[in-house]
C-alpha cells in the first residue's frame, strides 16, 4: 500500500513540474501562478494616519462621529451647549482642541476615569471615585456649568 502511495505521489510531483515548465515556454509572464485573482477587488493602499483616524471613528464596532475624549483633564472642559431630550448630549470645547467634543451620559473622562453621570439643562455632573486619607473609597461630584 505504501509503495502505491509513493508511486502516485511521485507521478503527481512529476506532472506538476512538467506543467510549470510548459507554462514557462508558453508565456512571457514571470511567475504566472503568483498573479492576483482577477475576480477579487484590489487592495486599497491607505496612509497610516488615515487608518488611525478610521480606528478612532469606531466604538464597539460601530462607526460614530463622536470624538473620543480619552485622557483629557476635566479641568480643561468648557461646556458650550446641552441637548436635552430622550438621548441627552452635551457639547464641550477642550483647551488645545479646535473641535467640539460631544459627551453622553456614562462616558469616562480623564486619567481618574470620572464618569459623566448626568446632563442637565444648566451643565453636566461628573462623578469620580477616589480613596481618601483613611483608605476608604469616596465619590466626588463635580458640576461643570454651561459657559461661553
Amino acid at each position: 500500500m505504501m509503495i502505491l502511495i509513493l508511486i502516485i505521489s511521485s507521478f503527481v510531483f512529476a506532472q506538476n513540474s512538467q506543467m510549470k515548465a510548459s507554462f514557462q515556454n508558453l508565456t512571457k509572464i514571470d511567475n504566472p501562478f503568483e498573479l492576483r485573482d482577477p475576480f477579487r477587488a484590489p487592495l486599497m493602499k491607505t496612509n497610516k494616519s488615515e487608518s488611525e483616524s478610521q480606528a478612532s471613528l469606531t466604538q464597539n464596532g460601530v462607526f460614530t462621529n463622536i470624538n473620543p475624549i480619552g485622557e483629557i483633564d476635566p479641568k480643561t472642559i468648557k461646556i458650550v451647549g446641552v441637548l436635552v431630550g430622550r438621548d441627552r448630549r452635551a457639547m464641550a470645547k477642550v483647551n488645545g482642541k479646535e473641535d467640539v467634543v460631544i459627551l453622553k451620559e456614562g462616558m469616562k473622562i480623564g486619567a481618574d476615569q470620572a464618569e459623566l453621570k448626568a446632563i442637565l439643562p444648566g451643565g453636566i455632573i461628573l462623578v469620580e471615585k477616589i480613596t481618601n486619607v483613611y483608605g476608604e473609597e469616596e465619590y466626588l461630584e463635580t458640576v461643570i456649568p454651561i459657559s461661553r
